[in-house]
């Protein structure tokens, strides 16, 4: 009240409400710029992501003549850094590309899935027969084993290192079995069913004969699959023996020796001296930036989300 009774307290109280309202002013002013910036930023991360989807692999469509290299690094299957989907595409783009000489498919891989080794194996038989003139080689260098040999038969010829492993031309289907340990513990399995088979080799339960019957007839059904597609695809230079086929595997030099591979040779020295192309371009199909942020973004949010619905009781 005393301010009230001073002189001129009417011009102070204008003056520092003018002071206030140009304090708010400046910060507005700051955010507004501060969100111009972070708007422009965002732009501009999305114009890279952009760029850098459509930029996935090596590989430059200029029609200069060179090797075409696609990789298989690693087990084979859906989830796993080898999977049909990703090596036909980059298979179909090496064999379009005006340029290419040959193609090479450079293998380091346990095996996996026969499903995705055969749908893999199929696109190469395929693409040989519309692209008569264009050879494709497989390139062995530590491991070609189980499927990633069932991909490296339909190849015009295997190279190996003198100390690869090859073959293990055979079919797993593995598991376990807890019966002993439950009835140590005094566990109770309880379980019901609609259709005999449908807790087909639980590993709970004692085994079935008959269920595990039906699994080794399906597994080797799958192996004879196998063989048929080894034999195609190798023809007169293999040389078979009682255990090629009984899931063992051999270096480099005794698979030469037993047809199953054709000669000593690196992706440099295949594209050089066999191809005659010695410039080599990688048209493998890998997970780039965008799509690493993007699996991350997503599995970020869909990971907050459940826990802000768990919060509500929505689970």
């Amino acid at each position: 009240m005393s301010d009230l009774n001073e002189p001129g307290w009417e011009r102070k109280l204008l003056e520092k409400l003018a002071f206030e309202n140009l304090k708010e002013t400046r910060r507005r002013r700051r955010w507004g710029v501060f969100f111009k910036l972070v708007g422009f930023a965002y732009v501009g991360f999305i114009l890279f992501l952009t760029w850098a989807w459509q930029n996935g692999t090596d590989s430059v469509s200029d029609g200069a003549a060179h090797t075409a290299m696609v990789e298989m690094n690693g087990a084979i299957g859906v989830g796993d850094a080898v999977n049909a989907e990703q090596v036909n595409l980059a298979l179909q783009s090496a064999f379009e590309d005006a340029g290419t000489k040959g193609v090479i498919l450079r293998i380091n891989s346990p095996g996996g899935s026969p499903v995705q080794a055969g749908m893999i194996n199929d696109e190469i038989r395929r693409l040989r027969a519309k692209y008569k003139d264009i050879p494709l080689y497989a390139v062995v260098e530590d491991i070609c084993a189980s499927g990633g040999y069932y991909v490296a038969a339909a190849a015009d010829k295997i190279f190996v290192d003198k100390a690869s492993i090859v073959g293990s031309i055979g079919v797993r289907m593995d598991g376990f079995g807890f019966t002993g340990a439950m009835e140590k513990l005094g566990v109770e399995r309880r379980l019901v069913t609609a259709g005999e088979n449908k807790a087909f080799l639980d590993p709970f339960s004692p085994q079935d004969p008959k269920q595990v019957q039906f699994a080794h007839d399906m597994l080797e059904e799958i192996h004879q699959q196998f063989i048929d597609v080894v034999r195609k695809g190798r023809g007169a230079r293999l040389h078979e023996t009682p255990d090629m086929f009984s899931g063992l595997f051999w270096t480099g030099s005794k698979s030469i020796e037993l047809g199953l591979a054709d000669a000593y040779g690196t992706v440099d020295s295949v594209a050089r001296d066999v191809i005659k192309a010695e410039e080599v371009r990688d048209y493998t199909q890998r997970e780039n930036f965008a799509e690493r942020f993007a699996k991350r973004f997503g599995a970020e949010v869909a990971g907050g989300a459940t826990q802000a619905l768990s919060r509500v009781g929505i689970k």
